[in-house]
């Protein structure tokens, strides 16, 4: 029995050494003299009692304690290496997005209002080429023509069919006083606006006149796949295209003149009448409606054409025109002229331009909403330098921990050495095991 090991729970340690007297259950607190504190710790064995509380206390509560420290310090470093590539993600997409919007309108980015206004200089030279354009639809025009003709039972076409579409192949992109008129005017009174880029400009040239009346001829602008940049949602003239986004509707204002309001005088273009066919809000949806009934014309024919019962539905046009009996490809082909042109006039760079035709303020809401992309991406790179600011505070917090819990372990593994001798020498040398969490520590 005497040489069997003492197994004592480190937990139950103090209990132990009182309930066998080997220590009192009251001992004294420390003295300032070091002899009377060794004196006293020696005297009923009050430093075994001292030293397995200490060891308690440091299994139960510190080494845990610090434990838990290094753990939420970790934890803490993990989310802010989340949210800091998050974040910093997030901010790349948002310049991305700046720059693939830019694109889209046209411009580089670098100073939005002037190069809008640039663009917006060259819109009439834009609108004589798609006039110019709109002539490569002629074939199309009389496919339309004869086929109404021959199923109408008609010699001519009804003479509404695609007046303005017609007017323009004829005529080219005159003013709106001659389409309204017939008669070329003597005097055209041209508009012109003012876009304030002052806030952009390094020179003395501060403002940007814009003479409707003449253009450079410019190519057309690949601008890739339709982006949404998030701009205010914005109707442009009624029967044209919507510009889809989140924000605020613009407040136009009195904006543009009404021609109607103006004394008419014989032979001078003035207001919207000086304006050309394509320039000219009403007129432009005009030519747009007349391409779109155009266009679905021709949609309708190449779907009649590529139907199964296309040889059955063949015998009625025997005896029409050859004209009007043309062949699907051929069909197709004048659809995508059709579809062409229609992109040009409703493509999202055409669309702001022709907004901000109508009022030069939505180039200071336009320039607003595409810098506060990069505001927005602006604030998330700080934020990404803030989470890692704080992800560093967290891993030299835990540099710090580290060599605490280091040295609470070797002085607990310490203190179960010395208690497990004293114990042993009190038993003719058995050999005495202090159980427990303490051995995982």
């Amino acid at each position: 029995m005497e040489n069997l090991p003492i197994d004592i729970n480190y937990n139950k340690l103090l209990d132990w050494l009182i309930n066998r007297r080997h220590c009192g259950q009251q001992w004294p607190p420390v003295a300032a003299d070091w002899a009377e504190i060794l004196r006293l710790y020696e005297k009923d064995s009050v430093f075994l009692a001292e030293a397995a509380q200490m060891l308690a206390r440091n299994v139960n509560y510190e080494i845990p304690a610090v434990k838990k420290q290094i753990a939420r310090c970790q934890q803490l470093q993990k989310e802010c290496e989340r949210k800091e590539t998050e974040l910093a993600n997030n901010a790349a997409d948002l310049r991305k997005k700046y720059a693939a919007s830019c694109r889209q309108i046209g411009i580089e980015g670098q100073k939005i209002k002037t190069e809008l206004a640039a663009l917006v200089r060259d819109l009439p030279a834009d609108f004589d080429r798609i006039a110019a354009s709109s002539q490569e639809l002629a074939e199309a025009v009389k496919y339309y023509d004869a086929f109404v003709a021959f199923l109408t039972g008609s010699e001519q076409p009804p003479k509404d069919s695609l007046q303005i579409l017609k007017f323009v192949q004829s005529r080219g992109n005159v003013t709106a006083y001659e389409w309204r008129t017939g008669t070329p005017p003597e005097v055209v009174e041209e508009q012109s606006i003012r876009i304030d880029t002052s806030d952009e400009q390094d020179d003395t040239q501060q403002t940007e006149d814009i003479d409707w009346g003449a253009g450079d001829d410019n190519g057309s602008i690949d601008f890739g796949e339709e982006i949404d940049f998030g701009i205010a949602e914005i109707t442009v003239e009624s029967g044209g295209q919507e510009v889809e986004g989140n924000g605020d509707s613009i407040d136009w204002g009195d904006v543009g003149t009404d021609s109607a309001s103006l004394p008419e005088e014989k032979g001078v273009a003035r207001g919207d009448d000086a304006l050309s066919v394509l320039d000219n809000p009403n007129t432009r949806n005009l030519f747009i409606d007349d391409l779109m009934e155009l266009e679905s014309f021709l949609s309708q024919r190449i779907a009649e054409l590529h139907a199964p019962d296309v040889a059955m539905s063949g015998n009625q046009f025997q005896g029409a025109p050859a004209i009007v009996q043309l062949n699907a490809e051929t069909v197709e082909e004048m659809e995508g002229k059709v579809q062409g042109l229609l992109g040009q006039l409703t493509s999202v760079q055409m669309q702001h331009l022709m907004l901000i035709r109508s009022s030069p303020r939505y180039v200071d809401r336009l320039r607003d909403s595409l810098r506060q992309t990069l505001v927005n991406a602006d604030k998330l790179v700080l934020n990404s330098k803030t989470m890692s600011s704080r992800r560093r505070e967290a891993l030299q917090e835990e540099q710090l921990l580290e060599p605490r819990l280091d040295a609470l372990r070797q002085h607990t593994r310490t203190l179960q050495a010395q208690l497990e001798v004293e114990i042993a020498e009190k038993y003719k040398g058995r050999k005495v095991n202090i159980m427990g969490e303490i051995n995982m520590i």
